[in-house]
């Protein structure tokens, strides 16, 4: 599955049924996710175990993006009822200390994403 187009989809402001099924992918995509994290975890709180590994660097790396889809689509990517772990791994992922000082600020994210929207993507664009 091909998940970063449903979530570049929600990003560009896409609305109606395209945004119905950007999101419903990006949902599906994360509950694959999920079963992998609890595959590989073992109970722990990062996809490797007890620190953070590659695979969370590289998901993490666009978690502030994750978070500025449900922002500006006013969704719920991270479910606490369809994926209660990577809610917990974000959580967790997010109050590293080090991770804490790499974060960018979100709103700064959004509002650089309405600009996106309004002259790059252009909203009623088909792509």
């Amino acid at each position: 599955m091909q998940w970063f187009p449903h979530l570049l989809a929600i990003l560009k402001g896409k609305t109606g049924n395209a945004k119905l099924a950007a999101v419903e992918e990006a949902i599906s995509g994360l509950q694959l996710l999920e079963e992998v994290f609890k595959k590989s975890s073992k109970e722990k709180h990062f996809f490797g175990g007890d620190t953070i590994g590659y695979l969370d660097i590289a998901l993490g790396s666009i978690l502030a993006w994750i978070k500025v889809a449900e922002e500006i689509g006013s969704i719920k990517l991270f479910d606490e009822d369809k994926t209660p772990l990577l809610v917990e791994w974000v959580e967790k992922f997010i109050s590293n200390d080090v991770v804490k000082g790499l974060m960018p600020e979100i709103n700064k994210l959004v509002e650089h994403c309405k600009v996106l929207q309004a002259t790059t993507w252009n909203v009623n664009s088909t792509n």
